[in-house]
């Protein structure tokens, strides 16, 4: 796959140790067009610049509140008139990474806290899907790929606890149903549920709590973000054909069912 055949769309695409991040790069290896949505429009701009850069093809940075519906409107608006007066290719994958956890446990969470998780979480991959799911469909051709998580399939256990396992299980729910609504639209949906990866996003553990995480993964260690990236990649991919309603375990044996 070349960068003149198609876009793919990555949110919550500029941590330097972030899974979104991975992705992106990954796609735009692979010769996709690019558009990294996050909060920050100067460092989705930048990252964007750096993977035309790097791999020579057409990308687009934009700032996006996932959880926001005239935000993630804005964001497809710009991509669409990106698509038609631009280079980039027609979009034809959306990879919806961004997302949030919390270590709290239940008694000591808030409304507040609840909310903001279930919002970046579940409410951002259902705005974003939503949002660029009619293109994919009118050109008959499209992959979906969306970021739930192993606290999900065992109730917490990793890092996030009830909050995030509730919105990583929504989005498990929601992959699936709109499996089955999409038939033969041409457009598929998976999701992938990585055990413990390498990145930021565990803030507050300690070495102790890593070693306890990394203690109960039969492969000993935690995931790297390029292998996620692989995987996403590849659900991407026309090789990914037959695959629509699952979910792919990345987890190095911590969980299995």
């Amino acid at each position: 796959m070349n960068s003149t055949q198609r876009t793919a769309v990555v949110t919550g695409a500029t941590s330097d140790r972030g899974i979104g991040k991975a992705v992106a790069t990954r796609f735009a290896r692979d010769g996709w067009g690019v558009v990294v949505l996050d909060l920050d429009a100067g460092k989705a701009k930048a990252v964007a610049a750096d993977l035309s850069r790097e791999h020579g093809v057409p990308s687009l940075g934009h700032a996006v509140d996932v959880a926001d519906e005239a935000s993630v409107d804005a964001a497809l608006q710009a991509v669409r008139t990106a698509v038609g007066h631009d280079d980039l290719p027609a979009v034809g994958a959306v990879a919806n990474i961004a997302g949030i956890t919390s270590p709290v446990p239940f008694l000591e969470t808030t409304r507040q806290l609840w909310d903001q998780v279930m919002a970046v979480n579940a409410t951002g991959t259902y705005l974003v899907t939503k949002a660029f799911l009619p293109d994919m469909m009118d050109n008959g051709w499209g992959r979906i790929v969306n970021m739930s998580s192993v606290s999900a399939q065992r109730g917490g256990g990793v890092f996030g606890k009830v909050p995030y396992s509730s919105a990583k299980a929504a989005i498990l729910g929601f992959t699936k149903a709109l499996a089955r609504e999409l038939e033969d639209s041409g457009v598929t949906i998976n999701a992938v549920a990585p055990g413990a990866v390498d990145t930021n996003i565990r803030v507050g553990s300690t070495a102790e709590s890593e070693a306890a995480i990394t203690g109960g993964i039969p492969l000993g260690r935690t995931a790297t973000t390029e292998e996620i990236a692989a995987v996403v990649s590849f659900l991407a991919s026309e090789d990914a054909s037959y695959l629509t309603g699952g979910t792919i375990d990345i987890n190095g044996g911590s969980h299995l069912h």
